[in-house]
């Protein structure tokens, strides 16, 4: 007979969040010792709560949050109980109940029940309309309710309630945040850092009261309006509490467990129950209770150890630093941040322009505390010294801007591998390098997917990547190229900022993350981004468009101007070409020239002839001057020609129809033809239309420039219809990703023709959709300045000026 295999002892976790799961992370490490039980109170799993600010402000979805999926649990046999409230234990029995009337039974209980929202004592938060902000299902109820024009109401200027405003305000919503203190985040900053953020809210478009508490919450059944302790009544349609958390210790309490403000456990995370342990924001640890991951992922690894029979390492407390992004700024605080005590010795540096603000507190000669406000860039080498209680006095003179180091890799050298790098994640240096080396990260990317360091408010994506550069043998930096020295951003963070922080102007893009002037290069680029951001609800600059924008005709290098009416697929009538006729002679035009776009080109325009051509000529713009849809060539097609298998010319109208008077990333060129003898050459243009027996055939990225370079097939479809989709598809997408000033050729050979069919023709009903709907949007809100005929903006819109050297490409005068 086969020996009988040993029973696992049964380790009951109550709490299905991070501190939990990452403890039981740390558990599983030491092998298969234990068959486990998960009771989660939220019928969701293990997801990143860090990030619930994200998915306020439509960043990311629940799938982007989540940190262990199903899968996870299935693979290590872990019994998942979701939405079972635990409301007893009985530590003599060893058991435990749920509402759901089950009981269970456990030899090793671990309780990381975390902590719940501080609500203040406020007549009326019983009404409908009121949310505690903390888990996804408070995020989701709040999507709900958001809407523009909405009144939100917040309570709370720390950490919480200034992530609530600021997702509200990007779903449109009014929002006011109330603060029973002078200077936000008082916690974290002293009243000048505080200061600082408040000026960078209200610069947000968000209302803030300080020294301010709330009276009552009226409204019949629902919230009508909250009443400040001033008497003044603010209109409200929701309240959103976010006035701090306490520690959910009620489960010790009921296990009969020594409770102060939490569970109170011991260096070992052990609770006066030698069965029973608690880790997270429900413990109580020397007096200190932790709101953060980073602690809480430290206890988690001494916890495991104990728990696994691998007693040893003990938790001695965490240092209380702060290092996180709130609204778009990053904040760094930790140690002594208030000038409360004697012998205190201050340096400071402030530039209020670039909403820079540092302190550091020495006493001794030694740093005893750090504030950074919108440059975290030095904070490792502050937490350093506040640990190391180095005398500083030699140093003085560089302690704000240090010396150039002769060694690049010494910061990183001098970090102990215990040392957590990623606050948000928990993740220590020791774990990225046995990370790199497993692995073979080379990448950010690649660390990121593998630790989720960098994965919550990346202020830590610089130490990562500076470990990669020292540890990994094939380390790739993630290029990601800065618009301008005005605006030091990529251009895809800059679209994310432009979208979830309701940035409408060009020059707030400047005032907010550049250098409040900007320059030929930056200001089209913004132009061209808030515009397509925004689908023309937006505030135009035109002083930040290139000087063929402004006065929609094309620069020659003599000065004098281009005109090139619209002929859709180059068809015309003897009504337009009498007209186009009158008007070069009316106005001395030197030149009338067919183009190869199959339209008429009127060359040698001066600049104060160009209203009064537009107004003779009565047809709209050609859009030949524009960075957007230039035109769509067409040939003959089956209407005419023998060889014709599609309809090219009805085709090409309909396209155009479409995407005319939109603007692009640069120049965009497209083309139907009927079959494939392309001759209108579909195969060398952006977008191009190739038609086949029986179906069309969709190709991008084409080029006939100084580099040929034959388009890509995005995608083969039946109906005529089918075609135009996939092509608008590929076109917002186009519209969206590429870089300013990208053709579609350098576009699609960045990107890669798998990851474009795969979120564009290939991508889910929804995200396709979603394209559509955005690239309807802005063409709603599109129109051709000529048939508009604008009134000069400026004096010399349209006088003339000196000849101009620079072609339409650089020109911005």
């Amino acid at each position: 007979m086969k020996p009988r295999k040993a029973k696992k002892p049964h380790l009951v976790l109550v709490g299905n969040g991070m501190a939990g799961i990452a403890c039981l992370e740390q558990i599983l490490r030491y092998g298969d010792m234990f068959d486990i039980t998960i009771f989660g109170d939220e019928t969701h799993v293990n997801y990143s709560r860090i990030l619930l600010s994200n998915v306020l402000a439509g960043v990311h979805g629940f799938d982007d949050i989540t940190l262990n999926p199903l899968e996870w649990y299935r693979e290590r046999n872990i019994s998942l109980r979701l939405g079972v409230r635990i409301t007893g234990v009985d530590p003599v029995a060893h058991t435990i109940s749920g509402d759901d009337g089950a009981v269970t039974s456990y030899d090793k209980l671990l309780i990381a029940t975390g902590s719940h929202p501080f609500v203040p004592p406020v007549p009326g938060l019983e009404k409908k309309g009121v949310c505690a902000w903390r888990t996804l299902d408070d995020t989701q109820r709040l999507l709900e309710w958001s809407a523009p024009g909405k009144h939100a109401i917040v309570l709370g200027g720390g950490l919480l309630g200034l992530e609530a405003a600021r997702g509200l305000q990007v779903q449109g919503c009014e929002v006011t945040v109330i603060h029973l203190l002078d200077t936000l985040m008082n916690r974290q900053l002293d009243s000048t850092g505080g200061h600082y953020v408040q000026r960078k809210m209200e610069n947000l478009g968000i209302t803030v009261r300080t020294k301010c508490t709330v009276r009552a919450i009226h409204g019949k059944e629902r919230v009508e309006s909250v009443e400040l302790n001033t008497g003044k009544i603010l209109p409200a349609d929701f309240v959103v509490v976010a006035a701090g958390i306490l520690p959910n210790a009620e489960l010790g309490r009921m296990a009969g467990l020594e409770v102060k403000r939490g569970i109170v456990v011991n260096d070992f995370l052990e609770t006066s129950n030698p069965d029973i342990f608690a880790v997270g924001e429900c413990v109580e640890h020397r007096g200190m209770t932790y709101g953060l991951v980073a602690p809480l992922i430290e206890q988690g690894k001494v916890l495991a150890a104990t728990i696994t029979g691998n007693k040893g390492p003990t938790y001695e407390g965490s240092s209380t630093a702060t290092k996180l992004k709130v609204a778009g700024v990053e904040v760094f605080s930790a140690g002594v941040i208030e000038e409360t005590e004697a012998g205190l010795d201050i340096v400071r540096y402030e530039d209020p322009g670039l909403g820079i603000y540092k302190k550091l507190v020495l006493k001794g000669g030694q740093m005893v505390g750090a504030i950074l406000v919108g440059d975290t860039s030095e904070s490792g080498r502050y937490m350093e010294w506040i640990r190391s209680k180095e005398d500083l006095t030699a140093k003085r003179r560089n302690l704000l801007i240090p010396e150039p180091p002769k060694d690049p890799g010494a910061s990183i050298a001098e970090m102990s591998d215990s040392e957590v790098v990623c606050g948000c994640m928990g993740v220590s240096k020791g774990t990225i390098i046995t990370a790199i080396h497993d692995r073979g990260i080379c990448t950010l990317s690649q660390l990121k997917e593998a630790t989720r360091a960098s994965a919550g408010c990346g202020s830590c994506a610089g130490t990562c990547t500076a470990l990669l550069a020292a540890v990994a043998p094939g380390f790739e930096p993630d290029v990601k190229q800065v618009l301008c020295s005005c605006v030091p951003f990529p251009e895809e963070q800059l679209r994310e900022m432009v979208h979830t922080q309701q940035i409408r102007s060009v020059q707030q893009v400047l005032d907010i993350y550049g250098n409040g002037t900007g320059c030929e290069k930056c200001r089209p680029a913004l132009s061209y981004m808030v515009d397509m951001v925004w689908c023309g609800e937006h505030e135009e600059d035109r002083s930040s468009r290139f000087i063929n924008d402004r006065v929609h005709a094309n620069i020659q290098k003599d000065g004098t101007f281009s005109v090139v009416p619209r002929m859709r697929g180059g068809v015309t009538s003897p009504a337009e070409l009498r007209r186009i006729a009158e008007v070069a002679e009316k106005y001395n035009v030197p030149l009338v020239k067919v183009t190869g776009s199959q339209r008429l080109d009127l060359l040698g325009v001066k600049k104060q002839d160009l209203p009064g051509i537009w107004a003779d000529l009565g047809m709209p713009s050609g859009q030949a001057y524009a960075k957007g849809v230039r035109m769509v060539k067409t040939c003959v097609g089956s209407e005419f020609c023998r060889f014709g298998t599609q309809d090219a010319i009805s085709t090409g109208v309909e396209l155009e129809k479409r995407l005319e008077n939109l603007f692009t990333p640069h120049k965009t060129k497209l083309a139907v033809v009927g079959c494939p003898r392309n001759c209108a050459e579909a195969t060398v243009k952006d977008i191009g239309l190739v038609g086949q027996e029986g179906s069309w055939q969709v190709v991008v990225g084409g080029a006939a420039g100084k580099s040929v370079r034959k388009a890509d097939v995005l995608v083969t479809v039946a109906s005529t219809e089918e075609a135009l989709e996939s092509a608008e598809l590929f076109f917002q997408y186009y519209r969206e990703h590429a870089n300013y000033l990208e053709r579609t050729y350098d576009f699609v050979e960045r990107t890669g023709m798998d990851k474009i069919r795969r979120e564009t023709v290939y991508a889910v009903p929804e995200a396709r959709a979603g394209l559509l709907d955005r690239l309807r949007k802005a063409k709603s809100a599109s129109y051709d300045a000529w048939l508009e005929r604008e009134q000069p903006k400026t004096a010399t819109q349209f006088v003339q000026i000196q000849p101009m050297e620079a072609p339409e490409e650089v020109s911005y005068r």
